[in-house]
């Protein structure tokens, strides 16, 4: 039976409603994928028909805080999640412009510890660069849900506890002074998470949390996601759909 974490040394009973877990998509970068080692990155054209797939199929893409929020109230069907990792500078010029069309909204999980830096985390591929404090502020003002991913980037399961603190607690801090908005949503960094850091993010405040594959965590604070690159055409992401709903555990408390 899979743990809850969000009753991890807590004391408190799990929560009792469970239901299927949502399909939240993970993307990273929009831009030239000619040079591409970790697969982060979608051409703006493939992202397009990705988008256009959801919406000629009933489904359109929201902030996770939308999602959640929605299932909540019973009318989350047809939705899905749509996440960006790490708040590269192509999501503002590329991404963006192709949700609008969309009408389809998202999360872009960024990290204040590098605003105007690069993907240094990355040891292979192209120095990407990331937005900077007003290129954030700008992505909020079109209504696109802003989260953590942490400070600079590290492996929260290797942390100690004064670098586990400060990547999760003092980075929601600064996103919500420089955007002037609560911060609800964390994304650990390279997908890996233990009970520990799930209970570091719950306990900085947080409402959810993604992950990419949680293992045997699950609840708002262990979310799993599919990721999209640029070989998923229309018929990969109808498969990975399909596969996400039969595959995936029963989320509780989501």
């Amino acid at each position: 039976m899979a743990a809850s974490v969000d009753s991890v040394d807590t004391g408190r009973p799990p929560a009792s409603r469970s239901g299927p877990v949502p399909w939240v998509a993970m993307y990273h970068s929009v831009g030239d994928c000619s040079d591409d080692p970790y697969r982060i990155t979608v051409t703006p054209e493939r992202l397009e028909r990705q988008l256009a797939w959801l919406r000629r199929h009933g489904l359109r893409g929201v902030s996770v805080a939308e999602l959640l929020a929605a299932r909540a109230e019973g009318r989350g069907r047809g939705l899905v999640g749509l996440t960006f990792d790490d708040g590269y500078t192509d999501f503002l010029t590329e991404a963006l412009p192709l949700l609008r069309r969309f009408h389809c909204g998202a999360t872009l999980f960024v990290l204040p510890g590098r605003l105007g830096g690069d993907n240094a985390w990355d040891p292979l591929g192209p120095r990407k660069p990331l937005l900077t404090a007003d290129g954030i502020r700008r992505v909020a003002g079109e209504g696109v849900e802003i989260g953590s991913h942490g400070l600079t980037h590290v492996d929260l399961t290797r942390a100690d506890d004064t670098t586990l603190t400060e990547e999760v607690a003092v980075s929601r801090a600064r996103l919500e002074e420089l955007t002037g908005a609560p911060v609800t949503g964390f994304c650990y960094p390279y997908g890996t998470v233990d009970a520990r850091a799930v209970e570091a993010v719950r306990g900085a405040g947080y409402t959810y949390a993604c992950a990419i594959d949680p293992g045997p965590l699950t609840g708002p604070h262990a979310l799993p996601r599919a990721h999209v690159g640029q070989n998923d055409t229309e018929w990969r992401l109808y498969l990975k759909l399909r596969l996400h709903r039969l595959r995936r555990r029963p989320v509780e408390g989501v």
